[in-house]
């Protein structure tokens, strides 16, 4: 299945987040306990802009890249939606979704890839909207996409504790909080 329309619009609200952050907010607390909001930021810009392309190109991520502080920069959030839009570009490519991708030994299809990494984009991008106080938006198509991944990958993710216990959660909830809720993200949660 190619998720590049869905890729396409995390991207997009990834980017509005980004540049509604002020370097005040860069050591906020977080919905993701071991991270400050700095650590969260670069954790998201790395493998969401940086790490989306390199999958696609199947070439391996920069050493160098994986200790960068990206929010150093003051214009961190543009350089993050110009990365984006490159990684994009990749996809986009009809065969960045054809055959397997290497993660660490083990070869994926790249579809399964390209929607581990929309999990990346959108849920860590419901963290750091929730941890500067705003909203990130996800349309229904892209939500319905999100929950499905989830319940595919939860128990793998929880496995190599990418997500906590799933958040039970009472009362008409969205394809997207069922997501968050399942990838053990309370949708109440606020800074």
């Amino acid at each position: 299945m190619n998720l590049h329309p869905q890729l396409v619009r995390g991207a997009a609200e990834a980017a509005r987040i980004a540049r509604t952050i002020t370097p005040e907010q860069l050591t906020a607390p977080t919905p993701c306990p071991e991270f400050d909001a700095r650590t969260l930021i670069n954790h998201w810009v790395l493998y969401t802009s940086h790490g989306l392309e390199h999958r696609a190109l199947r070439t391996t991520l920069p050493e160098e890249l994986t200790e960068h502080d990206f929010t150093a920069d003051p214009r961190w959030a543009e350089a993050y939606a110009a990365q984006l839009d490159r990684a994009l570009a990749a996809w986009e490519r009809p065969e960045a979704w054809e055959g397997g991708i290497d993660m660490g030994g083990a070869e994926m299809p790249a579809a399964d890839i390209a929607a581990m990494l929309l999990l990346e984009l959108v849920l860590h991008g419901w963290d750091v909207a929730k941890t500067v106080g705003q909203e990130f938006r996800v349309d229904e198509e892209t939500a319905a996409v999100v929950l499905a991944a989830v319940e595919q990958q939860a128990e793998m993710f929880r496995q190599y504790k990418g997500f906590a216990d799933p958040v039970e959660i009472t009362g008409p909830a969205t394809d997207y909080d069922r997501a968050l809720a399942l990838s053990g993200r309370d949708p109440r949660w606020s800074a």
